[in-house]
């Protein structure tokens, strides 16, 4: 066996799946750091995830082969990374990649100086040329030959990239704030632009490759909810059916791969993220809170008995993907042949076939992924057949094809803990809740919360950002803030209060270790990490919401629920810094978008007080209110503004509030949202 290099010692899967090849890779720190430096050496720092089926091919290609890597350990120091325990170089190098070539991906391939500046990059090389790309051993050469003859030029170059990387991180400290921001005419151009953008046949936004794009559906959502635009609501709510029908929602199994490569939503790369999953579960919670379609339900719930049974460890953490890839084919662990489904499905093969479009020579590379192209609904009004005796005919076949997968030989389980994505889900698991009054769902976000505090939280006060035998790497600015906005709405649904308490405790460590004293953003890394050439500060919300506009919205609920007014103040001025490029690209800017849609239509601030205030919550959840802060409780506390100087006699009583002055307490769900509607109309 292959000795192996410096990677054995990590505990990512990722980079783990690297430690026995010939290549010396380090991991990125200060060992593979300084022995550049001392020998003169540029780095090569290659960057992939474990689901990345591109970084698979390029390992199996170029960095399993002897010669290759007899190249790689000759004229660089090769440092491998996990994009996932450091997102923040990651950033950093695909910043640098896309200010050279327009472009990035993964494998993210950059060559550094010594000193750790980028100079030239690119993402998957062949082994031989093709693509109309060099091969890989030919950049190596060439590369190696520029470091020898021509050092000078690659040392101006990469001071030059440095530089316009620090300048395009200066975002924020001279930008020129939007004029007339908060206004529902923005709210309409933003909507506007939504569906300029919009597939109104499949659903989505733009053209393949397509991502779900929740931010912009929710968005659309909540602003039929206060307009009645028709055209908004069928768009969010046909993206959220179609990819429902598509080859990126597992059909057998549930769960959303991480993008369709087509527009139909038939082909995903299969890869299952949590992120993804949590992102779609906080979207289709909220379109079953306004709509009640059962099918909304039925994903809710087949996407969270996914999660549990294949990415939760035993102490209630989430791990973080699935790879695409098994018996090192793409997909093979979710595609069927028709000739399969005979044999498992007898009889009722011939309707399953047909609903679910399989083919016998296959719907996609010779094989068939299990999809929709209509509803099963209107299939069977189509056919004139019994919709639910249709459905409960499917269901079977559907657990049978999920027994026979058992037996199949998995995709790798990329088995570490992300605290920023086990927060998305623990919100997920929230509005689950909320929507579903499905106190399971509860009883598992309080656990996995629990567990995140007790295993990320480091003893002088601040947090880890990912966990596999041991808590590693100082927190990122998307993981604290995520983790604040999960446990606000963790306190929505329990009514405790010492969840709140906990949410201030992190926005407080990100005040201290992530601010930027000349603007209103937060860094990416904290103040006392080292080893970056830029502290980044990201405020373009993409594959996940940059952390930057989920703590805006975070910031200014809590303004309202400790009283805390210097908040608000700075959450609204960053929203008026990236106003023009929310109104402008609000497919970017999706969360963005949904923040100004709260700062402008206002929030509805609740209290639910009484001995039976508990049980009045549930009711209260299932009711869409998307613009909301909520506190409940048995009695009143003096710590808290919206739990103050409240007194009933009722056994449960609402209160309508606005900065904290209420309405008279009324005492039922039917009530209180009859005084929402009222106070929305007077505006």
């Amino acid at each position: 066996m292959t000795t192996p290099n410096h990677l054995i010692r990590e505990t990512s899967p990722y980079l783990l799946q690297h430690a026995y090849n010939p290549v010396q890779w380090y991991p990125w720190g200060e060992e593979a750091l300084h022995k550049a430096f001392i020998e003169q050496k540029p780095i090569l720092v290659s960057i992939g995830y474990a689901a990345c089926h591109w970084c698979h091919v390029m390992e199996r290609e170029s960095f399993e082969n002897e010669d290759t890597a007899a190249l790689m350990n000759a004229y660089f120091v090769n440092i491998k990374i996990d994009r996932e325990e450091r997102p923040d170089l990651d950033h950093i190098y695909m910043d640098a990649l896309q200010a050279m070539n327009g472009s990035g991906g993964w494998p993210l391939n950059v060559f550094l100086t010594p000193e750790g500046k980028p100079f030239y990059g690119g993402t998957y090389f062949p082994p031989v040329r093709a693509y109309n790309r060099a091969s890989w051993t030919e950049v190596l050469q060439s590369i190696h030959q520029a470091w020898v003859n021509r050092r000078d030029e690659i040392h101006a170059q990469a001071e030059n990239l440095t530089a316009h990387l620090q300048q395009s991180n200066a975002f924020g400290i001279a930008s020129q704030e939007a004029d007339d921001l908060f206004t529902q005419e923005t709210l309409s151009t933003i909507t506007a632009e939504l569906l300029k953008n919009a597939d109104t046949t499949w659903g989505g936004f733009g053209k393949a490759p397509k991502f779900p794009q929740t931010a912009s559906i929710t968005y659309l959502l909540r602003y039929y909810h206060f307009t009645k635009n028709e055209e908004a609501l069928a768009q969010a709510l046909l993206s959220l059916q179609k990819m429902a029908q598509g080859g990126i929602y597992d059909q057998v199994g549930g769960g959303f791969a991480r993008y369709s490569t087509d527009t139909e939503w038939l082909a995903p790369h299969f890869e299952k993220m949590l992120y993804d999953n949590a992102l779609l579960l906080c979207s289709y919670s909220e379109a079953y809170q306004l709509t009640k379609q059962e099918n909304f339900l039925s994903i809710i719930q087949d996407t969270i008995q996914f999660v549990e049974r294949e990415l939760m460890s035993e102490d209630g953490g989430f791990y973080a993907a699935l790879d695409a890839d098994s018996e090192g084919v793409e997909g093979k662990f979710y595609t069927w042949s028709a000739q399969e489904l005979d044999e498992l499905l007898g009889d009722h093969a011939s309707l399953f076939k047909e609903v679910y479009n399989v083919q016998p020579e296959g719907n996609w590379e010779h094989t068939n992924i299990l999809w929709l192209p209509i509803s099963i609904g209107e299939y069977c009004a189509k056919k004139g057949l019994e919709e639910s005796a249709v459905q409960a005919q499917l269901k079977k076949c559907r657990e049978l094809l999920l027994e026979k997968r058992k037996s199949r030989i998995r995709p790798l389980l990329d088995d570490k803990i992300i605290l920023g994505w086990n927060a998305l889900m623990n919100k997920a698991l929230s509005k689950a809740f909320a929507a579903t009054g499905e106190l399971s769902y509860r009883t598992l976000a309080i656990r996995n919360m629990e567990f995140l505090w007790a295993t990320f939280k480091n003893e002088v006060g601040g947090f880890h950002h990912t966990y596999k035998k041991e808590a590693r790497y100082p927190a990122f600015l998307e993981d604290l803030a995520y983790l604040a906005d999960a446990l606000l709405h963790l306190q929505e649904i329990t009514g405790d209060t010492d969840w709140l308490v906990k949410a201030q405790e992190v926005v407080e460590v990100l005040i201290r270790d992530f601010s930027d004293t000349a603007s209103p953003f937060f860094y990416y890394t904290p103040a006392f990490q080292t080893d970056v050439i830029v502290r980044k500060k990201e405020v373009y919300d993409g594959a996940v919401p940059s952390g930057n506009s989920v703590l805006a919205g975070v910031l200014h609920r809590l303004s309202l629920l400790l009283d805390r007014p210097e908040w608000g103040q700075k959450s609204q001025q960053m929203v008026k810094i990236v106003g023009n490029a929310i109104k402008r690209y609000p497919t970017s800017f999706g969360n963005w978008a949904c923040h100004l849609q709260e700062i402008v239509l206002g929030i509805n601030e609740i209290a639910l007080i009484g001995s039976e205030a508990p049980c009045s919550l549930l009711g209260l959840l299932k009711a869409y209110i998307p613009h909301r802060i909520l506190m409940s409780s048995v009695r009143t506390d003096d710590r808290f503004p919206l739990l103050r100087d409240k007194t009933t006699t009722s056994l449960s009583s609402f209160w309508l509030c606005k900065n904290f002055a209420c309405q008279a307490p009324v005492t039922s769900v039917e009530d209180l949202l009859q005084l929402i509607e009222q106070q929305a109309s007077n505006k």
